[in-house]
């Protein structure tokens, strides 16, 4: 009796214990963008929200990765010489424990504010890309270096025009990046404690579209979205189980990461519009079920996205077309439910980056705005908003600039950058 006692005990304990989560990865834990954690605020308060610390940085469109209480983010130095930084920063002090940086000159890419991958921290090692394609691995604690790739070099990449900016995915030991490499490398898979190939993939040209791993026939697929195609890849071998060609209708600017749900998969472009395949679940395969796309970006027809990654949720996808327009379109079909302009001020490429939470979503501006929404076929809902950041101009010179990272949600804060600071922010109720 006493055994059942103390078991109930540490149960209930343990209930009502918030565990904090990291976000370790681009798209957070299960590169998903939900966040589970509780105990959270579900209404900012009137004075806004407590500041726990800010860190200066430097320019850059990368996420921030929070794991272990550290938060990981890269940006760029021009000055004396250009150089690309990893830094490592205390969640709960904002102490900056150190900064690995290492020469890297940009050549042939537009919109130079720096980084554009998302770091990976696996246990005690950080993976940082950089807009060149220089791949590192270094101690997550210390910022020793453990080794190094020079993927342009190694794999003559044929640089897209906003350089390297697919975030390194990691799948079992094999570290998984696009990058765009000639003869046949545009996907390829690394050793992640030597940097060793272990395998390549696809003749495709890089997009800038985060890969994810998806289950279907029972097994683990790798999912990509390239320049040229829609793929599914063995994660172990790097095999070609099936490939929709996609050409794009212009200039090539396929950001968003594949969104699935069950056996559908949406994909979308500011040019090139939205795509979604259902994903056989008996075999390796494919079906198109719609494809949907507007005469031009200011005509557009189902969701146009640009920077930020749609959210799959229920029968019913909700994202950013390319002026802003938050936009709630039918799953089934593609056709448009609502358009609400008021997320995001309206302006070429204008974002919100979605995180999910319980029954609500945080929908982060490129304002600097933090918003608590419920989004449904009914509408976009906002329930509160308040500024986390100001918009600066290394990203985006135009409309007083913009803030394009995503933000990380661990450790019940926000940890959010600009071109100036990376600051951290309590959202614990």
């Amino acid at each position: 009796m006493r055994g059942a006692i103390v078991g109930w005990f540490l149960l209930a304990l343990l209930g009502n214990t918030a565990v904090a989560d990291d976000w370790p990865q681009w798209l957070g834990p299960d590169r998903n963008g939900e966040w589970n954690e509780r105990r959270i605020v579900r209404k900012f308060p009137r004075k806004g929200l407590p500041q726990e610390w800010s860190v200066p940085v430097s320019g850059g469109y990368s996420g921030v990765a929070v794991a272990d209480e550290y938060a990981y983010v890269t940006d760029r130095v021009t000055e004396p010489e250009q150089k690309e930084r990893l830094h490592c920063i205390d969640v709960n002090t904002g102490t900056k424990l150190w900064t690995f940086d290492y020469k890297c000159a940009y050549e042939n890419i537009s919109y130079t504010a720096g980084p554009r991958a998302t770091p990976l921290v696996n246990d005690s090692e950080v993976y940082t890309l950089g807009s060149m394609g220089n791949l590192f691995c270094l101690d997550a604690i210390t910022g020793r270096k453990l080794w190094s790739r020079d993927l342009a070099k190694d794999y003559k990449i044929r640089m897209p025009v906003w350089g390297i900016a697919a975030s390194p995915l990691l799948w079992k030991d094999n570290l998984i990046l696009q990058i765009g490499g000639a003869k046949g490398a545009c996907v390829i898979a690394l050793d992640k404690d030597s940097g060793e190939e272990v395998w390549r993939s696809l003749n495709d040209r890089a997009s800038y579209s985060s890969p994810i791993i998806i289950d279907q026939a029972g097994r683990p697929t790798l999912l990509v979205c390239t320049a040229d195609s829609v793929a599914a890849l063995n994660p172990r071998n790097g095999e070609i189980r099936w490939r929709y060609p996609w050409a794009p209708r212009g200039e090539l600017m396929r950001v968003a990461t594949p969104v699935v749900q069950g056996d559908r998969a949406f994909f979308t472009g500011f040019y090139d519009g939205s795509l979604m395949l259902r994903i056989k679940q008996d075999e390796f395969g494919y079906e198109v079920l719609w494809q949907r796309a507007g005469r031009s970006e200011n005509d557009t027809d189902g969701l146009h996205s640009t920077i930020s990654t749609p959210v799959f949720d229920g029968n019913y996808i909700y994202g950013v077309d390319s002026y802003g327009q938050l936009r709630c379109i039918d799953a089934a079909t593609g056709d448009r439910i609502w358009e609400d302009q008021t997320a995001v001020p309206k302006a070429r490429w204008a974002t919100i980056h979605f995180v999910k939470h319980g029954d609500r979503y945080f929908l982060f501006n490129e304002r600097g705005e933090l918003i608590i929404a419920r989004l449904s076929p009914e509408g976009f809902d906002e329930i509160s908003r308040t500024k986390i950041l100001s918009p600066t101009r290394q990203q985006l010179s135009r409309r007083d600039g913009v803030c394009w990272a995503f933000p990380a949600y661990a450790e019940r804060c926000i940890v959010a950058r600009n071109d100036e600071e990376v600051v951290c922010v309590s959202l614990e109720d």
